[in-house]
């Protein structure tokens, strides 16, 4: 079990300058909406020994230097319970964020609705979903942390469903909470390290580093396009500039064949997403995880600095990629979209899972709403191949009009040794069938499948056609 911090204490981890915000002033009857007896004196209780008046405390701070509203849970004002007043709280927070244009960060540690206020209780978790909605709808970013316990509606809403989800080590999370599961139920299924597993969570982060990591992606997720952070002149957002395209760390002359290009993009030597982004990012902070229950160590995704301003990235690791990945790329570029940031991605597959497994878990429609995803995209997406293209499986990542290669890459319609078998080609033909196909980076140029730098992008390895 996690280490139980109380509001105050949780929120002096995180910042210095906390200050609380108005909170709406609401006449209940005695004992609640219900008349539930005894509830007046368990609230009092809650009072006096937490010192709070509610289960949440709300207020503005800032956090490594980036201001935002946070959210903290007291789970010692009965258990963290969600009441019509918890409610009023709520709402006046993401109001105030959305006024002041602020991002907002639920510091969860909750055990539900309040039964003591029955269906007026459950009822706000609507409410909850509403504010936080508008608050998705007016382009500010959600950074949740979840503290122990954190279950039910408060997983459900403010947990689960924030843009990033952290979580403190062998915190309790899950729907059910500890006295309403099935008495054969794995424990171990509902902690934080199981809810990142499963792709419901983005990362296990310790206390102590918890100040130094939310401050990051604060810095990343809220900030305006742009460098200096700001709008412009008129107070309107600016539009965010296209990603630069990483300079090659390969091999700097063409390919010769299309065998060639195969040979070298599939080379184990060949530098793959992991040596790009560690040249191209300052900093970089990771999301993972499809919040469907899948991950995919072959699809790399997150936000990083370069150049001073914040660039989103997906990033294929040359391994097939699994319905997980496409789902987490696919749930990049779109938070990526709302928050005006731009998107870089790299494309490097053999091509899509076909295992059976794959199949059952929606390989094609993952790949088809990922091609939806990038092609209604209003922030700008640059794409660059690093290595192999294989298909659909790749193209899906790929930026139409705006795809770029490195010498070390090819891009085929199938792989060259499945388009010989499919011809019923001798094996001997493979290295022929591959040439045939054109798919080396000159070729896919002259194609026009890859853009041609142009002097657009310096540091582009977009390749021309040869002489």
């Amino acid at each position: 079990m996690a280490e139980r911090l109380s509001a105050r204490e949780m929120l002096a981890l995180l910042a210095d300058d906390f200050s609380e915000i108005p909170y709406p002033e609401r006449q209940s009857k005695p004992d609640g909406p219900l008349a539930w007896q005894g509830y007046d004196a368990s609230r009092a209780r809650a009072a006096e020994r937490t010192g709070e008046q509610e289960s949440v405390v709300c207020g503005t701070a800032h956090v490594e230097g980036t201001r935002a509203v946070l959210i903290a849970f007291e789970f010692g004002f009965l258990g963290g319970s969600l009441g019509e007043r918890t409610g009023d709280r709520l709402e006046a927070a993401y109001t105030y964020a959305r006024e002041h244009r602020l991002p907002v960060v639920p510091l969860v540690a909750t055990g539900g609705s309040r039964m003591q206020e029955g269906m007026l209780a459950l009822s706000q978790l609507q409410r909850v979903a509403r504010q936080s909605a508008l608050t998705r709808a007016a382009g500010l970013p959600q950074i949740a942390v979840l503290r122990d316990p954190t279950t039910g509606g408060g997983w459900a809403t403010l947990g689960a469903g924030a843009d990033v989800v952290l979580a403190l080590p062998g915190a309790q999370v899950g729907f059910a909470g500890s006295r309403v599961r099935p008495a054969d139920a794995d424990p171990t299924a509902y902690t934080a390290e199981a809810q990142v597993a499963a792709g419901a969570a983005d990362a296990v982060v310790r206390p102590q580093e918890l100040r130094e990591t939310l401050g990051l992606w604060l810095r990343l997720l809220a900030r305006r396009p742009g460098t200096a952070g700001d709008g412009t002149a008129d107070g309107r957002t600016p539009e965010p500039a296209p990603a630069p395209v990483p300079a090659p760390l390969g091999t700097a002359d063409l390919p010769a064949t299309g065998w060639d290009a195969v040979r070298r993009a599939r080379a184990p030597e060949r530098p793959r997403a992991e040596a790009y982004l560690d040249a191209y990012f300052t900093r970089r902070a990771a999301v993972s995880g499809d919040r469907c229950g899948g991950t995919d160590p072959g699809m790399l995704c997150g936000f990083g600095e370069h150049g001073g301003r914040t660039v989103a990235y997906a990033a294929q690791t040359g391994t097939a990629t699994r319905p997980a990945g496409y789902r987490t790329a696919t749930r990049l570029i779109r938070l990526a979209d709302r928050l005006g940031i731009p998107v870089l991605t790299l494309v490097d597959t053999p091509g899509a899972a076909n295992d059976a497994e794959a199949e059952r878990q929606g390989v094609g429609a993952a790949i088809a709403e990922l091609f939806t995803t990038v092609a209604s995209a209003r922030t700008p997406i640059t794409s660059l191949l690093i290595g192999e293209g294989g298909s659909g499986g790749a193209l899906a990542l790929a930026a139409p009009g705006n795809t770029y290669a490195t010498p070390d890459s090819y891009f085929s319609v199938i792989a060259p040794e499945l388009a010989a078998a499919i011809l019923k080609r001798a094996p001997e033909e493979v290295e022929l069938t591959a040439h045939q196909l054109r798919i080396r980076p000159q070729d896919l140029v002259d194609l026009g499948v890859i853009a041609p730098d142009g002097g657009r992008n310096p540091h582009s390895a977009a390749p021309r056609p040869a002489p």
